[in-house]
Order: structure tokens, then sequence, then C-alpha cells
């Protein structure tokens, strides 16, 4: 599998660099590896060049490996992630944020290489859809939401509004029909007249009294969404087929 992938590789160690420098150097699949020791001269090197994968340490001074992740879901093509850290206490949090790999330190070249044969993958399979990022504006200024970053869709009039897993929130003119529908295939399923899920977000299924629930993640909190009577057998047996 070859990819020729141009790399990046961000960390404030300097001896965390040079490794995996060293290693990547060593793989053929690895066009280049460009270096940032912080999250500004990362987003100034992504935004300059044609950066296809990153690694990225999570604890940084200043912006964080996961605050940069969060930047990136907004590109209109941003680069596949492999985080990179000596704890595994954000490994949750990374894989919502769609990392392509969780590498703990101190770095195995045998590991490495498995992150980079995920990061070839991904990028030979392609994107999923061609609108798998949807443009939103605000105040004249258009951005791309990841559509995987969804956790649910609520219908405001003529509009919706899609939650996502960072906590921000983005309003974009379509009713909520017709993204359930065109979105169906991709793991958004209807709950209620007003609301849409990713079910791929979705951590816990509630009965209580007869009437059912979901918990999914928005920021640093877990919203409960009631879902409506008439929706509640085909949620349950969607979600049973998904984790067969």
């Amino acid at each position: 599998m070859t990819a020729d992938l141009r790399t990046l590789v961000v960390d404030d160690e300097q001896p965390v660099l040079d490794e995996l420098v060293f290693l990547l150097g060593r793989d053929n699949r690895i066009a280049s590896v460009k270096t940032a020791r912080s999250g500004t001269e990362a987003l100034r090197l992504i935004e300059a060049d044609d950066i296809e994968l990153v690694f990225l340490d999570v604890a940084m001074p200043g912006l964080s490996g996961l605050e940069i992740a969060r930047l990136l879901g907004r590109f209109r093509h941003p680069p596949h992630i492999v985080f990179v850290t000596a704890h595994d206490t954000h490994a949750v949090e990374a894989f919502e944020l769609n990392a392509v790999d969780y590498l703990l330190k101190p770095i195995r070249e045998d590991r490495l290489r498995e992150s980079v044969r995920r990061a070839c993958a991904d990028v030979e399979s392609g994107p999923t859809s061609p609108d798998e990022s949807i443009a939103v504006e605000l105040g004249g200024v258009t951005r791309w939401v990841s559509r995987a970053s969804v956790t649910y869709a609520e219908a405001q009039g003529d509009y919706v509004r899609l939650h996502t897993v960072d906590g921000t929130s983005h309003l974009i003119r379509l009713p909520l029909s017709t993204l359930a529908d065109d979105w169906a295939d991709t793991g958004f399923v209807r709950i209620h007249r007003s609301l849409a899920v990713n079910l791929a977000h979705v951590r816990e299924i509630r009965m209580q009294s007869g009437r059912c629930s979901v918990l999914v993640p928005v920021g640093d909190d877990q919203v409960e969404l009631q879902v409506a009577r008439r929706h509640t057998r085909d949620l349950k047996d969607l979600v049973h087929e998904r984790a067969r």
C-alpha cells in the first residue's frame, strides 16, 4: 500500500519530534515530514501546504492537540489525524474527533507503521460521500462542519440546527425531513418529528415508564433526547443491527 503521504508532526518536545521524523523517514509510504512545536505553527503550515497526515501531541502549551483537531475539522478537506500522547485518558474524545489512530508514548515502530497503514487506507478509500462536510454561514463567513461530528439535528422552523461533539451548533436552511432522508445511509435516524440523531454518538438508550430516550455527547455534557413512541422500535432495531 503506497500513499506517499505529506506529513506533519506536532509536539512541543524536540526529542519526540526527532524520533518521529526518524521513524517516519524509514516508511516508504511517507512522502515528506514537516515539524511544528506549537498549535499556531501547525495551523500555519497546514493552511500553507497540502498536508495529508498529522501526528498531533494531545497535551501542549497554548492550543492543545484536541483543540487543534476541532479547528481542523472545520476545514473543507481536513488532514487525517493520529494523536500521540503519554496517557490514554483522551482516547474516547480523540475518536469522536474522527482520529485515524491514538498512539501512546514511548512510540514503537511497529505501532507507528500500523497508524500509517490506517491513514493510507483512509486516504485510498476516499470520502464516504460528496457532502461529508456541510457548509454553514455565520456573519458572512462560510465554514465547513464535518457531518461525522454532528451528534443530532434539531428542526427549527425552516431551518435545522446541527449540534456537534465539541459543543458548537450551526443553523442550515434545510427541512429536517430532507436532511434525515439524505443522511440515512450515514447513520442518522429520525427519533422525533423535530429530531434526528447520529447513531455513532448514541451513548445510552433509556427506557423509563414505557418512554424511550437517548444520551448523546455535546461538548462536556450529555444531552438526553426523547424518542417518539412510533420511532422507538425502529431505533432499537437499528442500534442492535449496528452492534452485530
